[in-house]
């Protein structure tokens, strides 16, 4: 069950995302792992701007996923999605993709983009799965938020800004 994120819920979703880092510490991707959370602050604010999600196994049961976006380049980013390490292989990232494809689409936009580790087996080609293709040039937005990954030492691996084109938008 997906449902739009509520400022109580902000604690749960700090707590998923430590969770869905730690398995970047088995393939060598400490960074990853080590780097906290978006503050309760930021996360309240996509949820007021209505841009947060959550997935619940059942409702009321609380959150084991959450999607924030943003808009970059008239498109919608997928910010973050993150899922609890005890919840992969249900399919719950790709239903809050797909939960905001439906978002963008509802306001006419063109596309998702994100930006991901191209190696990572539960990233890049994760992404190329569920429709999204590698951007050569991306726009303004999409090289300042590569620019802030670098300068956060995210490019220890290789990353990569992709774009998935939404049908009827």
């Amino acid at each position: 069950m997906i449902r739009p994120a509520r400022v109580a819920d902000v604690p749960a979703l700090r707590e998923i995302e430590r969770a869905a880092g730690e398995p970047f510490r088995e393939i060598g991707l400490d960074v990853v792992a080590d780097e906290e959370p978006p503050p309760a602050a930021v996360l309240a604010a996509y949820v007021v701007a209505g841009r947060a999600w959550v997935a619940e196994r059942s409702a009321g049961t609380g959150p084991v996923g959450y999607l924030i976006a943003d808009l970059v380049d008239g498109c919608a980013h997928v910010e973050q999605v993150s899922v609890l390490p005890s919840q992969r292989g249900r399919r719950i990232g790709e239903g809050l993709v797909e939960h905001l494809a439906g978002w963008a689409r509802d306001r006419g936009l063109p596309a998702l983009t994100l930006t991901t580790y191209r190696d990572v087996p539960w990233n890049g080609p994760h992404w190329v799965r569920l429709g999204f293709r590698e951007l050569i040039a991306p726009g303004p937005g999409l090289r300042a938020i590569r620019e802030h990954e670098a300068a956060r030492g995210l490019d220890v691996w290789p990353r990569l800004a992709m774009r998935r084109e939404l049908a009827g938008s």
